[in-house]
């Protein structure tokens, strides 16, 4: 496959402190490509150096063909269309207006612009008029025209910066079914969200935490790697108490609450035998969201 995105030792210092750290990753053509991590991590740092809008402190980035060099950012914004979870729209502007606005910037004519839109709104089945206020928009087709507002000038790489959040769980469907059909017109979409059901959705998927990559594979190799024993759903019954789930700590390397379930893997030589009719067991697949604990919020167990 063609590489679209290279990062190669990226490092992002702002006075003393490193935001990113010595970060490499590359990114196919027709990849949906999920980058994970905690507030802080460095993915808001590390998408704006690759959509052009900060310059790095070390390291190189490559979009497409286009290196990143000090005085030809616009070389790398005009390969980039990017979206926010502020959607990047005007309220007080029509959809027609966003979108003459978000042409003017890239330097769309008015002849791409109307053929751009006709295919965008067949893409995401616009019915409301072109004159409707961007305020008067359900939050759902809001998140839609924001999409169409980053792919106007037809980008071959598509940012989606946490797009999803503050969207109905219906709305977050319907975006991802777009996020699909987007490849299949040859885009590539580099994607950060904290639903962790959504990012199961991607063909890779990388890890940050504090600033460095930890794990990057598709989503069967992270949890492959991740946990290499058994994972079972522990429900507690009734009669369990608090004193019964220090008991079951003390059996497990890793117990994590899940609702009203926990996920756990065993000690080495532990089983279930001793708190019988007090839990039930079953044995489960691993999520990404069970990944992600493991590796960013505990640091690998």
């Amino acid at each position: 496959m063609t590489c679209i995105v290279s990062v190669n030792g990226l490092g992002v210092k702002f006075g003393e402190f490193w935001a990113v750290r010595d970060v490499s990753f590359s990114v196919e053509v027709g990849q949906i490509f999920g980058f994970l991590g905690a507030n802080g991590a460095g993915k808001t740092t590390t998408i704006r150096v690759i959509c052009g809008l900060i310059t790095p402190t070390q390291g190189q980035v490559t979009v497409d063909g286009e290196h990143f060099e000090r005085g030809r950012e616009d070389a790398i914004k005009a390969k980039v269309g990017y979206m926010s979870q502020k959607f990047t729209l005007y309220n007080d502007l029509s959809i027609e207006e966003n979108l003459d606005f978000a042409a003017t910037i890239h330097g769309i004519s008015k002849a791409d612009l109307r053929r751009n839109k006709e295919e965008l709104f067949d893409l995401i089945k616009l019915n409301r008029a072109e004159s409707t206020l961007v305020a008067q928009l359900p939050s759902g087709i809001k998140q839609q025209v924001a999409l169409v507002a980053a792919l106007i000038h037809q980008p071959k790489l598509v940012v989606l910066d946490e797009p999803t959040a503050g969207v109905s769980p219906a709305s977050r469907a319907s975006f991802w079914e777009l996020i699909r059909k987007l490849t299949t017109m040859g885009k590539t979409v580099f994607v950060t969200t904290h639903y962790m059901d959504e990012a199961e959705n991607c063909d890779v998927v990388a890890l940050m935490r504090s600033g460095e990559l930890i794990a990057m594979g598709s989503v069967p190799q992270l949890k492959e790697n991740t946990f290499k024993e058994q994972m079972y759903n522990v429900t507690p019954s009734p009669l369990f108490s608090s004193k019964d789930l220090n008991e079951l700590k003390g059996l497990c390397k890793v117990i994590e609450p899940c609702g009203i379930h926990y996920h756990v893997l065993l000690n080495a030589g532990a089983d279930f035998h001793t708190m019988d009719r007090k839990i039930d067991v079953e044995k489960i697949q691993p999520s990404l969201e069970d990944v992600f604990i493991q590796l960013v919020e505990h640091g690998g167990g």
